[in-house]
């Protein structure tokens, strides 16, 4: 029945996929769906888009292994991203009808600004899809009881996410998105239910969670460890707001007020919701102890924890509304996270060597494109097997913390940000962050917590000291 029904699943998430497709006309169709989608959507797609294989697996690990203060980079701070786009970004950027996020650094500053940020953009993405990819193949292979192995249940996945994405671009994901977030949420809060239930009732869940101190969030009161804090904090939060995949939703709202209302709903829908595997998790403790307790002995085997709950002590439908959930929230996150790296690079780095490009030429590359990239970060996983979930996401947003963000942020509120206050940022944000990252001095302060602060001093002395806008 499992088996039977994950086929269904993905045969059905093709076809509408491919049916919505349909309306892919011209590239902004393909990059920000015509502009068009209601606030049902955005929401869906925002939410959706951030709950992904790390929210069931990854973050549940951590939560279990650091209790509550080891989940301030996710979900902390990347449903906080979400909201601070709706609060100060959103507004700003949707009037400028820009394709990406990286036509912003163009406009504002230059070209050298824009191919860099785009440069940090692409590789940025490797990791978190390279997370969606290897969690499909987990996926399969449990499904299948091992019959079908993880790295073939990767490509797998892979071939199905891919088929739709290539064709519809953000019209297929943003509606396969909204179908799947309601799974996503049906699927998990039956399973909350369930686990409750099996665990003597949610009081129980919660008591012991409090007496093994994993309520707790606050690290301990020194100064290395609240910087330490801080940094894991502002990864995601800061990291993913100059990114071209928020942007999309942004732009891809019929109107100003949805692409605000869209990201601060969508954030604070997956702040609380991404509570429940780290409710289901804990109940484990109480339903399987022994063998919780055997699994956490490894950072990779506490990511097993949950699905062996399910596998092991479930019913059968509760098995399928758990892969359903799971599926949902890695298809939903991997479409997402292969078209917006593919956007970027057509659009903001190869027209610069191809500028008479007619829209049709660019919709083709931008296909061709997407197929490249699934294929880049399918080796990619393969390389990084072993790798836990939610390492694989987090470590890919330190780049953007400390190249991007900063110029950003003083191009949209700071009138005196200029091109050479741009480089400077990035050339002191990115190179502290090396050095912190390849010599001891990264163990003593966060290295993207250092790397943003000299890119905030660099884009101050840099503007100043040039005292007029230049371009590059």
């Amino acid at each position: 029945m499992l088996l039977n029904f994950v086929i269904l699943y993905l045969l059905a998430s093709i076809a509408v996929g491919l049916w919505f497709a349909r309306r892919v006309k011209n590239t902004e169709d393909y990059a920000v769906a015509g502009r068009s989608l209601p606030l049902s959507v955005v929401i869906a797609t925002t939410f959706a888009t951030w709950f992904a294989a790390e929210t069931v697996i990854g973050i549940p690990a951590k939560f279990l292994r650091g209790g509550m203060a080891a989940t301030v980079e996710d979900p902390w701070g990347a449903s906080m991203c979400l909201i601070l786009v709706g609060l100060f970004f959103a507004r700003k950027l949707y009037p400028m009808s820009l394709l990406t996020i990286n036509d912003f650094y163009r406009v504002h500053y230059g070209k050298t600004v824009e191919l860099f940020c785009s440069v940090v953009d692409i590789l940025s993405y490797l990791g978190w899809v390279a997370a969606q990819i290897t969690a499909l193949g987990v996926v399969f292979s449990l499904i299948t009881d091992g019959k079908i192995t993880p790295r073939d249940g990767a490509f797998i996945g892979t071939a199905v996410v891919l088929i739709y994405t290539i064709y519809g671009g953000m019209w297929s994901v943003a509606v396969t998105d909204f179908l799947q977030m309601i799974i996503i949420v049906l699927g998990l809060v039956g399973i909350a239910i369930i686990s409750g239930n099996m665990a003597g009732g949610p009081a129980k869940v919660f008591e012991l969670a409090a007496d093994r101190e994993l309520l707790h969030f606050f690290p301990a009161w020194n100064f290395h460890e609240i910087m330490f804090f801080i940094g894991s904090g502002i990864t995601i939060m800061l990291g993913s707001i100059p990114q071209q995949d928020i942007f999309q939703r942004i732009m891809s709202s019929k109107n100003v007020q949805v692409a605000v209302w869209g990201p601060l709903i969508g954030g604070t829908g997956y702040l609380l919701f991404a509570m429940v595997p780290m409710f289901i998790v804990t109940s484990s403790l109480i339903i399987m102890p022994s063998e919780a307790a055997a699994l956490l002995q490894t950072e990779t085997g506490s990511q097993e924890v949950l699905p062996t709950l399910i596998v092991d002590h479930m019913p059968k439908y509760a098995q399928v509304m758990f892969f359903g959930a799971l599926l949902s929230a890695i298809m939903s996150t991997a479409s997402a996270t292969i078209l917006a790296p593919s956007t970027v690079f057509v659009q903001n780095l190869l027209k610069h060597f191809w500028p008479a490009m007619t829209d049709r030429q660019e919709l083709r590359l931008m296909r061709y494109t997407v197929l490249a990239f699934t294929a880049i970060v399918l080796t990619y996983a393969i390389l990084m097997e072993g790798t836990s979930v939610y390492d694989l996401v987090s470590t890919t947003y330190q780049l953007p913390v400390v190249g991007a963000f900063v110029p950003l942020v003083c191009g949209l509120y700071w009138k005196r940000a200029n091109n050479r206050g741009a480089i400077a940022s990035i050339l002191c944000g990115v190179s502290t962050w090396i050095l912190f990252m390849v010599t001891p001095l990264g163990e003593l302060f966060p290295q993207q917590l250092a790397g943003l602060i000299m890119a905030v001093i660099g884009m101050v002395v840099g503007s100043l000291a040039s005292g007029s806008r230049a371009e590059s």
